[in-house]
């Protein structure tokens, strides 16, 4: 293991790209990429044709090296490769030096309408996915922008498109965050949209707006608040339920309860956001419950998210952070 004074040394690399055309991409358009990296890593860049010249501390330029050149496989294999994408690889890489950033971003989750490809952007959103993939029923617990739901409609409209599962149920509690929204006009639909709206955005996103109108018709998609779950059995179908956090305990076994056979589901929520209006009963939410009553049982798991995994603007991540060193459960 490399001492801290090793690793605080200053150094200095070359790297040399034998395809002009594909360090070109990677560099950015008047190397605004290698310009974002110097300021995110604290390095000096020099760029001449295919070749750089890479100074800093030896930790920082160890670590934009091995960002460079697997990014540049990544741009080979026909991965696009956007700034965010950029920032995203040097977060991975930097908490965890060793990873491969070819297992992470080629695993296409899903192609969108508009041909935009969905991949997970972390060591965590991959083993989600993963996780997914291989379990009947899967917790997807974090902070707020850690792609928790995201991901999960993406897995979802994936396996309708490859005929895995016959219909998505998306759901949530019908819970206000803090606010009293009072009598809502219209009818039902109406009256559940500003509960469910972040699921239907995913989906138009995913599919275009009318594709979605259209499943929502034939009952394909069906989005409905969590009481609506009760007494059913959902068979064969990808059921997703949205802010499980505001889940009472007794919510909570009555959805695990409605899975029927050829069917998963993914639960997704934020322990630190529970809006629920505790009574003098003591009830708590069922998602902090849950872990401690499952946990253990072969066929389900839990995955857990941090601020680390947030793919919102920058700014969202110190916000997290903020919030959870003033409360005092920072790490």
């Amino acid at each position: 293991m490399k001492s801290s004074q090793q690793l605080n040394r200053e150094i200095s690399r070359e790297l040399e790209f034998a395809d002009i055309s594909i360090a070109q991409v990677l560099f950015g358009d008047l190397n605004l990429n290698l310009h974002h990296l110097e300021q995110a890593a604290g390095v000096t860049i020099h760029a001449r044709g295919n070749a750089l010249q890479i100074s800093g501390r030896q930790h920082a330029v160890e670590l934009v090296v091995s960002l460079l050149e697997q990014l540049y496989t990544l741009i080979g294999k026909g991965c696009p490769v956007y700034g965010q994408d950029i920032a995203f690889a040097m977060k991975i890489l930097a908490s965890s030096p060793k990873a491969r950033l070819e297992d992470i971003f080629l695993d296409k989750v899903y192609i969108t309408s508009k041909n935009r490809v969905i991949t997970p952007k972390s060591v965590n959103q991959k083993n989600y996915i993963e996780a997914i993939r291989h379990k009947d029923i899967v917790f997807g617990i974090g902070p707020a922008g850690t792609g928790k739901t995201w991901l999960a409609v993406a897995m979802a409209v994936s396996a309708l498109a490859s005929d895995q599962v016959n219909s998505i149920i998306l759901t949530r509690p019908a819970v206000e965050a803090g606010e009293k929204l009072g009598f809502l006009p219209g009818d039902l639909a109406q009256k559940v949209d500003p509960y469910l709206r972040p699921l239907i955005d995913a989906l138009n996103y995913m599919l275009g707006r009318e594709k979605v109108q259209d499943l929502l018709e034939q009952g394909v998609i069906e989005i409905a608040p969590l009481a609506f779950m009760r007494g059913r059995t959902l068979n064969n179908g990808f059921i997703i339920l949205d802010e499980a956090q505001n889940t009472t305990r007794e919510q909570m076994k009555m959805f695990l309860t409605r899975i029927g056979f050829d069917s998963r589901a993914v639960i997704t929520g934020d322990i630190t956001q529970i809006d629920l209006p505790f009574g003098n009963d003591g009830r708590r939410s069922g998602l902090v419950e849950v872990k401690r009553i499952l946990n253990g049982i072969d066929g389900i798991e839990f995955c857990s998210f941090s601020r680390k995994d947030v793919v919102r603007h920058p700014l969202v991540q110190d916000i997290i952070y903020a919030y959870e060193k003033e409360a005092g459960t920072s790490k």
